[in-house]
């Protein structure tokens, strides 16, 4: 058996300035999280390391999750945030050359009310200048923006590119399509990968259960292979509806059916790989 590996989740200082998208619905994430915290999560799932990934569009956190990288080897990686559409954004980067805890990098396109945000010039500029760097972007969406995304990717053959939260369906609503269809089309760009993360935040926090979820993850499982699935606890963002260990468990009963070196790549080979751990 591999390392595990849970390759997204989160850590921060609340304020409620920097956090206004924790509503009242979500009370239980207004504290903070910090590695601490983590560790004991970790334990209770039997995870060996992580990624930490961005909270918020700024490069003070980016600096400070690449210092809590230092100073706690359970962190194997960062994805953080860096201002990838300002001309600027190549002289920004050389700052972080020397911190090799830094594995890729993410926007939250997600919340741009603009809905091709992907194809905007200034954006793919900044992602060319990732070539060469080893670095991967993370793509953070919404269902409907997976027609971009494939547009937005197919410019991009070099990239590495990982979806986050299977691009965010319509669990809640039990709604498969276009989103099964998008999301087939787009896993046929092997450069792109797919973290089995979120997915409880778009179901029913109070009454989801596996068979809600299973649609959604044969679809991804199909479309990407065991090869390109990545596991992901989206901690602590997934305590509104479900526990971390918890979290683990589920992707255990689900992946149950898989061969042994198909689950230890999900679980942390393909992390290590495409992040470079």
């Amino acid at each position: 058996m591999g390392k595990r590996i849970d390759a997204h989740h989160h850590l921060w200082r609340y304020s409620p300035e920097e956090y206004e998208w924790i509503d009242d619905s979500m009370t239980m994430l207004r504290r903070d999280f910090l590695p601490q915290d983590l560790s004991a999560e970790m334990q209770s799932a039997s995870v060996d390391g992580t990624i930490a990934v961005q909270a918020r569009q700024t490069l003070e956190e980016t600096r400070w999750l690449l210092d809590l990288a230092d100073e706690n080897d359970q962190i194997l990686g960062v994805v953080g945030w860096a201002p990838i559409a300002d001309e600027k954004f190549p002289q920004v980067m050389e700052e972080f050359s020397a911190r090799p805890s830094l594995k890729g990098l993410r926007h939250v396109v997600q919340a741009e009310p603009n809905e091709n945000f992907l194809l905007r010039e200034d954006f793919n500029r900044g992602i060319r200048a990732l070539r060469g760097t080893g670095l991967v972007y993370d793509i953070l969406i919404y269902e409907r923006h997976v027609p971009q995304t494939i547009q937005f990717v197919d410019r991009h053959p070099e990239q590495a590119f990982v979806l986050d939260h299977i691009a965010k369906p319509r669990i809640r609503e039990r709604v498969l399509e276009p989103w099964k269809g998008q999301i087939r089309e787009l896993a046929q760009r092997e450069n792109v990968s797919c973290k089995l993360s979120g997915l409880v935040t778009e179901a029913d926090w109070k009454q989801w259960n596996l068979d809600d979820l299973r649609p959604y993850f044969d679809t991804v499982i199909e479309a990407f292979g065991p090869q390109r699935i990545l596991a992901g606890s989206d901690w602590p963002v997934c305590l509104v509806a479900c526990g971390y260990a918890q979290w683990f468990g589920l992707l255990e009963q689900y992946l149950a059916g898989l061969t042994q070196a198909e689950r230890d790549v999900i679980f942390g080979g393909n992390a290590e790989r495409i992040y470079k751990l």
